[in-house]
């Protein structure tokens, strides 16, 4: 089970990645094998009326990545191999949260699901969920644990 060094190592990560930046994102929940990622609706994530399914694919595919890294030894790197996402309902809200939840660890490949929000006035509206399957990468340059 990850202790508090791997939630450590999430949180460093996080903070490096510039897509996230890009997003406005934060962590909002960090547990062992859960993490949910948050951003506020802005101009710039939008297609024309809703916040873009790029934008939210990349929320949601971070959200899945760092639940099943939370899960992985010091030194390892994650990356994504594979995801499918349902759009179910548009984007529509003054914030979005994304959830992703281990489902399957494993020391080379995790599986995990997650869930997309659009909150708007309060109210949580499920707008997509992704499957995603990630690999565990060891003692490769330039892919590590940050």
């Amino acid at each position: 089970m990850a202790g508090f060094d791997a939630l450590q190592r999430v949180q460093e990560s996080f903070a490096l990645q510039g897509a996230m930046q890009t997003l406005g994102a934060q962590i909002t929940h960090l547990a062992a094998g859960a993490v949910d990622i948050g951003f506020d609706w802005a101009p710039g994530l939008t297609q024309q009326h809703f916040i873009h399914a790029g934008m939210l694919s990349a929320a949601l595919d971070s959200a899945c990545g760092y639940a099943g890294f939370s899960l992985m030894p010091e030194g390892a790197g994650v990356l994504t191999i594979e995801f499918k996402i349902n759009l179910l309902a548009p984007t529509q809200g003054q914030r979005f949260r994304c959830e992703g939840r281990v489902l399957k660890p494993g020391r080379t490949i995790v599986v995990t699901e997650g869930r997309a929000y659009a909150i708007d006035n309060g109210q949580e509206k499920l707008c997509a969920t992704m499957q995603c399957t990630l690999m565990a990468v060891h003692g490769r340059e330039g892919i590590a644990g940050k």
